[in-house]
């Protein structure tokens, strides 16, 4: 069965103390009898990377671990940055990248993200690329051209043994923080579509359907099983409605009770 991540970003959130308080109230909260097809995920900032996945790690808390951003160099003259040596050092696996914040404030152009992409999959660690269209691009009616076209470039180079180990975000910029409005499930689920069907183009409908797509943007208890049941949703991207322990794991229970 194909697996359903659900997962979390915290931003520029949590100091060290606060990041192992939240490792301790998931092992306190966490689903019991979670399916084996369900993987939570959670991108802490850097500073904490390590400790949050030692503890994940050493209490055998299934969660995977990632970090919210890597340069595609391996070393050299980048301050503030990081490596793909230096995340796989730390025992995360997921690289988030393009996110539209990275983009507004960073200038990360597509070409960087595709650059990042190669260097992730380098080092055998997943690329969680983060695709979206604006509220002036969606009142254009080019939402679809905006992200198909993200994607295609982040994928460029990419071949079909590698893409199935890539996860794609489609997070529609104006549904994002605290006054973003969610996309219906059936807005997702119509971009999800056009993601699925590009990726045939790119590849073959049975590659395509193994590249796990998920959906970001306001999602929360009460709308998280709606876009799970779309058929072309693979999981969930979630904001500032799983940084607290127990809202994750409340989520984790309601998509596993319907999946």
């Amino acid at each position: 069965m194909k697996k359903i991540y659900i997962g979390t970003s915290w931003k520029m959130n949590k100091t060290l103390a606060e990041a192992l308080l939240f490792c301790e109230q998931l092992k306190t909260f966490y689903p019991e009898n979670l399916k084996s097809h369900i993987q939570p995920f959670v991108i802490p900032p850097f500073t904490c990377v390590r400790d949050v996945t030692d503890y994940i790690n050493n209490h055998q808390i299934n969660c995977l671990t990632g970090v919210q951003n890597m340069h595609f160099a391996q070393s050299g003259p980048f301050t503030g940055e990081i490596s793909a040596n230096m995340v796989a050092d730390t025992g995360a696996t997921i690289v988030e990248m393009g996110h539209s914040e990275r983009r507004e404030y960073f200038a990360e152009t597509d070409s960087f993200v595709n650059k990042k992409v190669h260097a992730a999959l380098n080092y055998n660690l997943t690329p969680l690329i983060c695709i979206g269209d604006s509220a002036q691009e969606k009142s254009w009616g080019v939402s679809v051209e905006t992200v198909v076209k993200q994607m295609k470039i982040a994928l460029f180079g990419i071949d079909k043994n590698q893409v199935t180990k890539v996860i794609i975000a489609y997070e529609p910029i104006w549904a994002i923080g605290e006054q973003g409005v969610p996309a219906t499930p059936d807005e997702a689920e119509y971009i999800h579509t056009k993601l699925r069907s590009a990726l045939i183009e790119l590849y073959d409908i049975d590659t395509a359907n193994q590249v796990i797509l998920l959906y970001g943007g306001s999602v929360n208890l009460e709308n998280s099983p709606l876009f799970i049941n779309q058929p072309n949703i693979d999981g969930l991207f979630i904001g500032r409605s799983a940084w607290q322990a127990k809202d994750f794991c409340t989520i984790l229970s309601a998509i596993n009770q319907q999946s």
